[in-house]
């Protein structure tokens, strides 16, 4: 073992849990069930969308740090972060932007109305129940960003009492405990957690914004609750996420509050008719104590009613409508109020779908009406077709769209190369992609995905001819993605490769920060005695940044886990086991 290896890999850490015996898993099942692609239950080997679908446990299983890692492992998923945990990071969902991927949180909507994205750092996978990744367009069904995809993140179920403590490199120590008691009808549960990490510098001398080699650290504190209660025929529960982080970076710091929340009232209305009702909260505040002192407030309030009808023994007719209202705001130490804003949208969706002996079909339309962007309308296109009881093909067509964020439409001109525009068009995309997804023998699952998106109007600041945001850039992105799993006898196996080309329609150039080649694999076994022994290896190619170009890279990460009695387990996981030099943006570090 390298001597260094303490020092420099953060993720040289040991945990002590509590929690069920968990079992390294296939995270796409033919019994795992997802609602995100068609906004309705669907088992996973019928959606005729690309769906990754991760489970609580293969989260404990991976042994992941944090949720970005984990989800840096999956197809069609690239990350760029700044520095440590809890540095700012970019989620690249099929070579489309940062703000192209609609982030749901318990079926709301998280991301910042000011600067469109949800920054992931701040999100403990303590918190986090299960992850459903659909790639490809779902404006048809959740209206405006769904233009690379979906990321739903479900919260933590506590159902069953769960303590976690761990401690690592870097001074990092944290501990999470849930718990929570009822039955089918009723119940109430809690989870909490605590994280802190001394760090490294975040940034170094190639940093073109500044440079000071101090240690920037980070904090987090976590909460949740989650409550249902039956009502005659009906269910009405309710969930609720905060999270409070104080991120240290060169000469300043922020403080990162995210909370949202949502209470549902669902069940039947009808044989054969059933509804979901959600009232849904997110806010974000970020306070930077630099020498500028901004500070950003994002509010969304939504509702949601979503309704189901059975159309026939194997289809369904699904209609709903949708209201939300946003806030956006920013101020700093010395232009006081830069904005205050607000907007309202309205929508309505139809989908129909089923089964009709080996054939799936699936068709939706959406419009979306604004106060301030106007109206948009959204369409959606698929086709299955069962070659035999373990093979089957699909294609597809939909449209996105991605309506402009408050700091686009209304930043003022500071004299920074960058302004709003309140006269900017929504972002629009047309995809088609084809897939297959085949089980050569029990055990084993093979899909492969192709897919050719055209983004237009695009929002750029178009200095120097004009500080303003304009609709003037056009994106051409195209891949392919191949998965596989294999569980047997105590051995789980699997990766996936990802060959995409993401590139400004205009000048040819490569779209920053997206690899054109990326690959995952995983190697387990699960011994007799319950040790469980594995390894994780990453690669990603060379990819353009500003002004510079950022080398390829491949990684190597050893985990074990090792039970004592029935709840409790040891786990130890050693990151970067070469040591190998990286970086994931220009000018920021990496824990080597």
């Amino acid at each position: 073992m390298h001597f260094t290896i303490h020092k420099t890999a953060l993720g040289a850490a040991i945990s002590l849990c509590l929690s069920p015996a968990v079992l390294a898993s296939d995270a796409r099942t033919l019994d795992t069930v997802q609602v995100t692609a068609s906004r309705v239950e669907r088992p996973l080997d019928e959606s005729l969308a690309s769906v990754t679908v991760i489970r609580r446990a293969d989260i404990e299983a991976s042994q992941a740090p944090d949720l970005l890692d984990l989800l840096g492992r999956q197809v069609g998923v690239d990350i760029a972060r700044t520095g440590g945990p809890g540095g700012g990071s970019a989620v690249f969902l099929r070579g489309g932007n940062s703000n192209h991927s609609l982030v749901l949180v318990d079926g709301i909507r998280v991301t910042s109305t000011g600067q469109g994205v949800f920054d992931f750092a701040h999100l403990p996978l303590e918190q986090i129940e299960r992850i459903e990744i659909v790639r490809g367009p779902r404006a048809a069904f959740w209206g405006s960003d769904a233009i690379g995809g979906v990321i739903h993140v479900f919260t933590r179920d506590p159902s069953q009492p769960s303590v976690r403590v761990l401690a690592g490199s870097y001074g990092r120590a944290g501990a999470s405990a849930g718990a929570g008691f009822g039955d089918d009808d009723r119940g109430l549960g809690v989870t909490a957690g605590f994280q802190r990490l001394d760090g490294f510098s975040a940034t170094n001398p190639d940093s073109v914004f500044s440079y000071d080699p101090d240690r920037d650290g980070y904090r987090n504190r976590n909460l949740s609750l989650r409550g249902r209660t039956a009502l005659g025929s009906q269910r009405l529960a309710f969930s609720a996420l905060s999270t409070n982080a104080d991120v240290q970076f060169d000469r300043g710091q922020t403080e990162a509050r995210n909370a949202s929340a949502g209470v549902t009232l669902g069940g039947d209305l009808r044989p054969g008719w059933s509804h979901q009702l959600t009232l849904g909260h997110a806010r974000e505040d970020l306070d930077t104590a630099s020498s500028f002192s901004n500070r950003f407030q994002s509010r969304r309030t939504s509702v949601d009613w979503l309704n189901s009808l059975q159309a026939g023994a194997d289809a369904t007719l699904s209609f709903g409508l949708n209201w939300q209202r946003e806030n956006g705001a920013s101020q700093n130490a010395f232009d006081g109020e830069l904005f205050d804003q607000q907007r309202t949208s309205r929508a309505a969706f139809l989908a129909y779908g089923g089964r009709f002996g080996a054939h799936v079909l699936d068709l939706s339309v959406r419009h979306d009406d604004s106060d301030q962007y106007g109206a948009a309308t959204s369409g959606n296109a698929a086709w299955g077709w069962d070659l035999s009881d373990r093979a089957r093909v699909r294609l597809s067509w939909g449209e996105g769209f991605r309506a402009p964020n408050f700091n686009e439409l209304f930043y003022p001109d500071s004299g920074y190369g960058f302004a709003g525009n309140p006269d900017l068009r929504p972002e629009s995309s047309r995809t088609w992609e084809a897939g297959m997804e085949f089980e050569p023998a029990p055990g084993q699952r093979l899909g492969l995905s192709v897919y050719q998106s055209r983004v237009r109007d695009l929002i750029a600041f178009a200095a120097p001819t004009t500080n303003n945001a304009i609709n003037i850039n056009r994106a051409e992105l195209e891949g392919v993605e191949l998965e596989y799993r294999f569980v047997r006898d105590g051995w789980t196996a699997g990766g996936n490769l990802a060959w995409q080309d993401a590139v400004d329609a205009g000048t040819g150039n490569a779209l920053l920060r997206r690899a054109k080649r990326k690959a995952h694999v995983d190697l387990g076994y699960r011994f007799g005695s319950g040790l469980e022994l594995g390894l994780d290896g990453d690669h990603v190619s060379a990819r353009p940044d500003f002004g510079a170009r950022l080398d390829a890279y491949s990684l190597v990460h050893l985990r074990l886990a090792w039970p004592i009695g029935d709840q409790w387990r040891v786990e130890g996981r050693l990151e970067n086991l070469t040591n190998r030099d990286y970086a994931m943006v220009s000018g920021y570090n990496t824990p080597g």
